[in-house]
């Protein structure tokens, strides 16, 4: 099996859809030797922010010396993008060598009747078996979907549970308040394990407490009124934070936003904590130089300048509404906006967060099945803002864009992480 060969069954198996559950997944990972027991993990849940506080402190791990294996979903660009280690993506040859290998035990799966592994369920494979075989000494793992029963809550111990910002998003499959989301998130904590975690609304706090205590797991909250941020600008932020009556000042971060600072933070604190309990040896210029090297595509990104083009996923209601507040801070004559939105999202809130800022906004689409179509978008944005444009095509909606901006313009596009990792390839094609 070459690369090629491996993506196309890789994303076949896309017709099996999502499922939750850890049956499956558990089968196929002990036919292959169960590679996933005895790695050293730091699990990852959340709504907004998991990706970048993962990035966080990946790199800061990194920054220390240590081998660490990083696992996000979804990807920006290029499916490699999902299994890294150090920063450097799984080799196309190393792909489809353990893909060969996985398709080998579901085919034997499929004769003692089970059912096929779910794209998200191999990949989760393909990484384990991967990190394992590459002998990373920590593992960043961010999960897919919710957190109790998705794939990669397989694990059966992790050094630490970390809970970034929890609000609504995938209602259908994680339920429709913030208790039952933050149920399924707080899945991901084990027995007698350590839970760090972004401060919350009330009702979601609540479980998160409730679920640690069952579990006898210590929980600490990450002390937000500890931050001071003393620069926030188009180039990242600079702030101080204070931890066990020690101040941590001038922390400086690349990513652009308050809600990086914030990420930031997070992440700092889990290391601090981990650090204390002596999960690992950490320098505090290690951590800092981690958290100023880290980068994070697609979240806030100024790709081009003279008109300033910025993207952002903005997938959610949150992701929107920070966005929103982010634009805000930058300073520009017009607005033009590109925006497309997957159907199964919040899309009146993200239309409604981000389209009254804009002077021009230009509609396309994503190209998979769960898009919504540009027409039906219109409709929806123009009950805010009737200046709106469609070009489906990603490549014409740019040179739309384009063409309506000025110099001291700022073009934004966003709602949908699948739009600007195909908006970032083609910038950056012609840069």
């Amino acid at each position: 099996m070459n690369y090629v060969e491996a993506i196309n069954y890789i994303n076949d198996k896309n017709k099996f859809g999502s499922r939750l559950g850890l049956d499956t997944i558990g089968k196929l990972l002990g036919l292959l030797g169960n590679p996933h027991l005895d790695m050293k993990y730091i699990h990852v849940a959340g709504t907004n922010g998991k990706g970048s506080t993962s990035a966080y402190m990946a790199t800061i791990l990194k920054e220390a010396g240590y081998r660490v294996g990083f696992f996000i979903s979804p990807y920006l660009e290029r499916f490699n993008e999902r299994i890294s280690i150090n920063g450097e993506d799984i080799p196309d040859q190393r792909l489809a060598e353990i893909t060969e290998r996985i398709k080998e035990k579901i085919e034997i799966m499929l004769k003692e009747g089970y059912e096929h592994p779910t794209t998200f369920e191999i990949v989760t494979t393909i990484a384990f078996v991967y990190f394992k075989e590459e002998n990373v000494d920590y593992i960043v793992l961010e999960v897919g979907l919710g957190g109790r029963s998705d794939s990669t809550n397989i694990i059966k111990n992790s050094y630490a549970s970390v809970i970034t910002t929890i609000d609504y998003d995938h209602i259908d499959v994680l339920g429709d308040t913030l208790g039952k989301i933050a149920y399924e998130k707080a899945g991901i904590i084990k027995e007698n394990g350590l839970v760090i975690s972004y401060p919350q609304e009330e009702e979601a706090f609540k479980v998160i407490k409730e679920v640690s205590l069952e579990k006898k797991a210590e929980l600490i909250l990450c002390p937000m009124e500890n931050v001071e941020i003393t620069y926030l600008g188009q180039d990242g932020g600079v702030f101080n934070f204070k931890y066990n009556n020690q101040i941590y000042k001038d922390i400086e971060i690349s990513l652009i936003g308050k809600h990086q600072i914030y990420n930031a933070t997070l992440a700092l604190m889990t290391m601090l904590v981990m650090r204390d309990k002596g999960l690992f040896h950490l320098t505090d210029e290690q951590i800092r130089e981690g958290l100023r090297k880290t980068k994070w595509p697609g979240r806030l990104e100024i790709i081009k300048r003279n008109p300033t083009f910025l993207i952002d996923g903005a997938h959610n209601h949150q992701g929107a509404k920070i966005l929103a507040e982010s634009i805000k801070s930058f300073q520009y004559n017009r607005l033009i906006l590109g925006i497309a939105i997957l159907k199964d999202k919040d899309v009146e809130h993200i239309v409604e967060e981000l389209v009254s800022l804009a002077d021009e906004i230009v509609i396309t689409e994503v190209d998979m099945p769960r898009k919504m179509e540009a027409v039906d978008l219109e409709k929806i944005i123009n009950k805010y803002n009737r200046n709106t444009h469609i070009e489906k095509d990603i490549r014409k909606a740019i040179e739309k864009s384009c063409q309506l901006a000025e110099d001291r313009d700022l073009i934004v596009f966003g709602g949908s992480l699948y739009l600007i990792g195909d908006v970032r390839k083609i910038l950056l094609e012609n840069k």
